[in-house]
């Protein structure tokens, strides 16, 4: 008689928690099978495959909590069950059904445990010498403060264990702390809130297959938007464009070195921001563990060729990756894998072979549905709010990023004027944006700050007044079907803020595309560039492009 092992789903699918988990949980079923398990699941939402009829052997369509699966596990008497693709809804039951004799494949609840609790993950930071923003745990107000004067504002207040990046907030001023704490304390009752430095950088993140001695790293995707946009919202690219080879080198090192410490069996995500420090050097900052599968586990199995959701279920049940064709130190169908057997960092490092030359490029870009979601603010930052991603390939990274941008809803208009109201930080980076906008032909209009930088940098805008100085503003432009696109960057002024949520909901509402982060109007206005003149097939790398403009 096969044994049997018990799937746990993700439950319904919500913002923060959808269909990459059911994707991962269908895969481990097919993996099991293959391996001769009787592979069944719990998971409660009918519009998954993993609740079609025929996917496993069984099938419990019942809550992912922890009163049913051990009604489930009574009854079924599983040799072991899954926690790792079904999210954080999973994932969070580990330790309580350990505690109930119900044995965990794969990872051990005490390494999960220990990536998810801040504390115990600073500590084996700290011990392996790997680089984090600087931070800690709190659990009242007084101590956030405490913590947010000594590492300086502004910080990033997130309280712990919860989805979709929700009651996160980058706070610039103590005043904002004290009425934002208790939000987040709100979020999820009895656990620690995380205060931590906010490191302006660009992000990057690894999802890692790991047999608790080796670990594959089959790629690094590097954010476009930079830190505070929560990764579910931003664009990624694979490979990376603006990473150095020692920064992707240094991420790989990082990577291998946790999941051996943690001894990982399975999944792990791992996301890290790269700061820019004095003298040009580069560090890459862990900024968080996730010890299951991601929301770019579909994704970067498409890339890469790698079946990792396969390769992550046969380490749980205990095969090698070395015996599943990845070695140390091979490139195989795109994927880095690199020996994590040993912890001299030097070895580490001698085991990552030099990166390829890309065969094409992929670009992961949002789904929005803000015209469903009426009262939604479309700005982004640390708190998820895209239903969906999509994908768009290509030889070149401006042809991937172009097909990325209009495919996610983006329509850029070829008539009409192109807005700019942004915050000050934001003003130099949108220096840039118009110059390359006019020399294409398009015609600039600005708010009165936006407007002086412009005048000041040479660039030929129209200025046109806030909502609040009276009609004819740009509210009047935009209902009267004059704007093509409208890049309005939120600051953290909240009076200020009131009158752009108002300008964001009505280019919603008329279907005037709107750009919140300075990052991805500078993506847009350069895919723009090269994907719209052909002969310019040897256009300049992104990176090269942004920093030799004036």
């Amino acid at each position: 008689m096969k044994s049997t092992v018990l799937v746990l789903g993700s439950g319904p699918i919500r913002i923060g928690q959808g269909i990459e988990f059911d994707y991962s949980c269908v895969h481990c079923v097919w993996a099991l099978q293959e391996m001769g398990y009787r592979a069944i699941i719990v998971n409660n939402n009918p519009e998954t495959v993993s609740t079609d009829f025929d996917t496993g052997d069984g099938l419990y369509f019942e809550p992912v909590t922890l009163e049913d699966v051990l009604d489930v596990v009574s009854h079924e008497k599983p040799e072991g069950v899954v926690v790792q693709f079904g999210g954080q809804t999973a994932i969070n039951l580990a330790q309580s059904l350990a505690q109930q004799g119900v044995p965990i494949l794969g990872t051990s609840p005490e390494a999960i445990a220990q990536a998810e609790d801040r504390e115990q993950f600073d500590r084996l930071l700290d011990q392996l010498g790997i680089s984090k923003p600087a931070g800690r745990a709190v659990r009242s107000l007084a101590e956030a403060e405490r913590v947010a004067g000594q590492v300086g504002f502004p910080v990033l207040v997130r309280p712990s264990f919860v989805l979709g990046g929700r009651a996160m907030e980058i706070v610039y001023d103590p005043g904002r702390l004290r009425g934002f704490y208790e939000e987040a304390e709100d979020a999820n009752p009895g656990q620690p809130v995380l205060v931590d430095r906010y490191v302006v950088g660009k992000e990057a993140e690894v999802d890692v297959i790991s047999d608790g001695i080796d670990t594959l790293v089959p790629g690094i995707m590097e954010h476009i938007e930079r830190a505070g946009v929560h990764s579910g919202d931003s664009m990624a690219v694979y490979p990376p464009v603006g990473l150095s080879e020692q920064v992707q080198r240094d991420i790989v090192v990082a990577a291998c070195r946790i999941a051996r410490a943690l001894r990982v069996k399975g999944m792990m995500n791992i996301q890290f921001v790269v700061e820019s420090c004095e003298g040009g050097r580069e560090v890459a900052h862990v900024l968080e563990v996730n010890p299951r599968a991601s929301r770019t586990v579909p994704y970067l199995s498409k890339v890469t060729g790698v079946p990792m959701v396969q390769l992550a279920t046969r380490c749980m049940m205990g095969e090698r990756l070395s015996d599943l064709g990845y070695s140390s130190g091979l490139w195989k169908g795109g994927a880095l894998g690199a020996c994590a057997s040993v912890l001299a960092e030097k070895e580490f490092e001698a085991a990552v072979p030099a990166l390829p030359v890309p065969r094409f490029y992929a670009v992961k870009a949002p789904v929005f549905s803000f015209q469903k979601l009426s009262r939604v603010e479309p700005s982004l930052g640390p708190e998820m709010k895209s239903t969906g991603e999509i994908l768009g390939i290509d030889h070149s990274y401006e042809a991937a990023l172009y097909k990325a941008l209009i495919a996610s809803g983006i329509q850029f208009k070829p008539n009409g004027f192109v807005i700019l109201t942004v915050h000050d930080h934001d003003k130099q980076a949108a220096v840039r944006i118009a110059r390359e906008l006019v020399a294409k032909g398009y015609l600039i209009a600005s708010t009165p700050g936006t407007h002086a930088a412009l005048e000041a940098a040479g660039v030929r805008s129209q200025h046109v007044r806030k909502i609040e100085s009276g009609s004819p503003n740009l509210l009047d432009m935009i209902l009267a079907g004059d704007v093509s696109l409208m890049i309005n960057t939120p600051g953290p002024d909240p009076r200020a803020e009131v009158e752009s949520a108002r300008i964001r909901r009505s280019c919603i509402e008329t279907g005037v595309a709107c750009v919140t982060s300075i990052d991805t109007a500078t993506a847009l206005a350069h895919a723009l560039d090269c994907f719209e003149d052909p002969s310019r097939a040897a256009c300049l790398p992104y990176t090269e492009y942004v920093r030799t403009q004036p």
